[in-house]
């Protein structure tokens, strides 16, 4: 008989449940005093190789955090798992690599860890060396194929409030590793100019750490080598402060020189508080600092610094802002009130605060004033606008397209634009949401035909240019305040179809994907949303099924015919359509071929005399002053009957099934696109498909 493992011994009884709990505790405790014989002794006790102690640290995991090899080594070939996590989803090998020990780090690596495995924060064991300063840890990682400027990945709870993103440069910076910055700059070659979830840089993360009243001599040539090295010193943290405020906040004129010298900086920049950097030295008492700013060029008009100085009885100060012309105004608050509802505070926050003019444009680039990637809230001259920021290169071509766009109704329209150095401001109508914001909305009913309807529209408008639009996801399309939506290109990813028509069917294909989406309510990611998910229970659903496979296939009737589509017809519509086809084919003797042979399918209601309401056909078969007649049980009797029906109408049906058209639709809710495809595949007969729905 096979016994187990003693590590693995079967635990049913609660005292045995309880000695294994001591054992496990024992183990941890000795692995602590490095006690390798007690650790041996416990595990052949059957103490377990995988237990856990307080926050889910694994015996394996203290092993490597106390530096002993010999240890590591016992417990993985006791079988410890490298994948356990503790409660922060840390495995050993990020433990690994915040202890430094390049020799357990080989080990783990030999034994099969990955070496960019993150925690739940997104930290990696390269992340760890760089936040602790283990600089023969860091180029070991490096030198095994880390990734310097992976960014942290975290949950996406997190994401939304703009957490993560984090690169180990920007650790390095936050902990003040001087050694290490220059290491993963000059040696690994890190991006300066990454920026986090906050939109913050390492420049910014070197200036946050709080130190309280300390001189900042640490981070002094920390700022001075990433600034030698290109950092981009317009970066903001996710207050709206500039690097140069933040330097004003560590009281370091030697900062606020250097950053100055760049010759990039705005000197008057404001924070979302409407703070610029002169306000705060004057706030915290500064004289040197403010002295500075202002021979520098730092405006004295702006927020009321003398205020600001008065109230700290500071005469000195007050004295200093009067001889750079500094003049005490009362507040006087400012009534605006914008468009948007959606934007509307940070609107009259943009409004009220003072920014440098970019033209006639006023915006401020930070988190709190996005509206999604790269775009961000604005007033041109006054108007409300969501203004994208490009290379003034890329933007030269894309303000080209968008003047071509002026004439369509729904793709997004050009407002105006700006230039300032070397970048573009393209400045559009704001709008208040995208689609996959709508379609996330809990309140209200949703038109889904209307919205399809206007993204039909909008994608027709950009091919009658000559483009595809190659990138159809719901945060390209907008929808302004009275609910029209718009087709914008935000990735820049559309292509000439001059040559390569086949794109044009890449485009219907991803709308037929973007269809779903819509018809699903964004409840599963656009990649992910497939035929199964629509509501078979859903009045649309069998046209709706319908236009997606023709959007799929590559149908050749293109956009244009399928914006014609059965499904975007009202179902009184429908019902017109169908009760006219007997009209027009009533003479025809060869009428029943249309619904058959070259569809290659059967009419999907073969007795239909026995699904309709059986006064209702009675009423049909036996007419008032007429003959009695009887239909027959294909699709040119039903078609009859329904024309009859609504020609000569009965009060009787009428008091009995309501409306026709919902009636008829409901009972035979597959009708309208077996005649519509059965009248589309007769070469003789296609014509009578094209019916014109006045709606459209």
């Amino acid at each position: 008989m096979e016994h187990p493992a003693p590590n693995q011994k079967n635990i049913s009884t609660p005292a045995s449940a309880k000695a294994a709990e001591v054992l496990n505790s024992e183990l941890n405790l000795s692995l602590r005093n490095r006690d390798k014989e007690a650790v041996l002794e416990l595990l052949e006790q059957g103490a377990d190789v995988n237990s856990k102690a307080d926050s889910g640290w694994t015996p394996l995991q203290t092993a490597v955090q106390i530096g002993e090899e010999d240890l590591v080594r016992l417990l993985l070939d006791r079988g410890a798992s490298l994948q356990a996590r503790k409660d922060n989803g840390g495995t050993a090998f990020t433990v690994a690599g915040v202890a430094g020990n390049v020799e357990i780090l080989k080990l783990l690596l030999e034994r099969g860890s990955d070496i960019n495995d993150q925690d739940i924060n997104g930290f990696t064991a390269f992340m760890e060396a760089a936040w602790h300063g283990r600089e023969e840890a860091l180029r070991f990682l490096y030198s095994r194929g880390a990734e310097v400027n992976l960014r942290r990945v975290t949950s996406e709870e997190k994401a939304k409030l703009h957490k993560g993103g984090a690169t180990a440069l920007m650790d390095a910076c936050k902990e003040r590793h001087f050694s290490i910055v220059k290491i993963l700059v000059q040696e690994m070659r890190a991006d300066v100019n990454i920026r986090d979830n906050r939109g913050r840089n390492a420049l910014i993360h070197a200036l946050k750490k709080d130190l309280g009243r300390k001189r900042y001599e640490s981070v002094v040539p920390i700022v001075h080598f990433l600034l030698e090295h290109g950092v981009d010193v317009k970066s903001k943290d996710e207050c709206g402060k500039t690097a140069l405020i933040l330097a004003v906040e560590m009281e370091s004129p030697e900062l606020v020189t250097a950053l100055l010298e760049k010759g990039e900086i705005d000197i008057d920049d404001m924070d979302e508080k409407g703070n610029t950097a002169l306000m705060v030295a004057v706030e915290k008492g500064d004289h040197k600092t403010a002295k500075l700013l202002c021979e520098k060029g730092a405006r004295t008009d702006l927020g009321n610094p003398i205020a600001i100085a008065m109230e700290n009885r500071s005469r000195s100060m007050e004295n200093l802002l009067r001889e750079y012309r500094a003049r005490f105004v009362p507040e006087t608050p400012r009534a605006w009130e914008p468009n948007s509802k959606r934007w509307r505070a940070q609107l009259i926050k943009l409004h009220q605060m003072h920014r440098p003019m970019i033209g006639k444009l006023k915006m401020f680039p930070y988190n709190q004033q996005k509206i999604q990637d790269d775009i961000y809230l604005g007033l041109h001259g006054g108007t409300e606008v969501a203004v994208r920021i490009t290379r003034s290169s890329e933007g030269d071509e894309e303000k080209e397209f968008f003047e071509k766009c002026s004439h369509c109704e729904h793709l997004l329209k050009l407002f105006q634009s700006e230039k300032e150095k070397d970048c573009m401001y393209l400045c559009f109508p704001l709008w208040e949401k995208n689609l996959q914001e709508h379609l996330q909305e809990p309140e209200g009913q949703k038109d889904y035909k209307a919205a399809l309807k206007m993204i039909f529209q909008a994608l027709r408008e950009l091919h009658s240019l000559r483009f595809a639009h190659q990138d159809l996801q719901p945060g390209n399309f907008v929808i302004d305040l009275a609910g029209k939506i718009y087709l914008a290109d935000f990735g820049n990813k559309r292509r000439s179809i001059e040559g390569q028509e086949e794109l044009v069917k890449s485009d219907l294909k991803a709308l037929g994907r973007l269809v779903l989406y819509v018809l699903t309510a964004g409840r599963k990611p656009l990649q992910q949303v497939g035929m199964e998910d629509l509501d078979p229970n859903s009045p649309d659903y069998v046209e709706a099924l319908d236009l997606v496979q023709s959007l799929s296939s590559g149908d050749e009737r293109g956009l244009e015919g399928l914006s014609k589509h059965p499904y975007f017809w009202s179902n009184q519509n429908r019902f017109s359509f169908l009760k006219t086809i007997w009209n027009k084919i009533k003479d025809y003797k060869k009428q029943k071929r249309i619904f058959k042979a070259v569809t290659k399918k059967t009419f999907p209601y073969p007795e239909w005399t026995k699904m309709i309401d059986q006064d209702v056909l009675h009423i049909m078969e036996n007419p008032k002053n007429a003959k009695p007649t009887q239909y027959k049980n294909d699709v040119t009797q039903l078609l009859r009957l329904m024309r009859n029906m609504d020609e000569h109408k009965d009060e009787g049906i009428s008091n009995k099934i309501g409306d026709y058209a919902e009636y008829f639709l409901a009972v035979f809710p597959k009708l309208t696109i077996y005649v519509y495809h059965s009248l589309r595949q007769t070469p003789m007969r296609r014509h009578f498909a094209d019916f014109q729905d006045p709606s459209l």
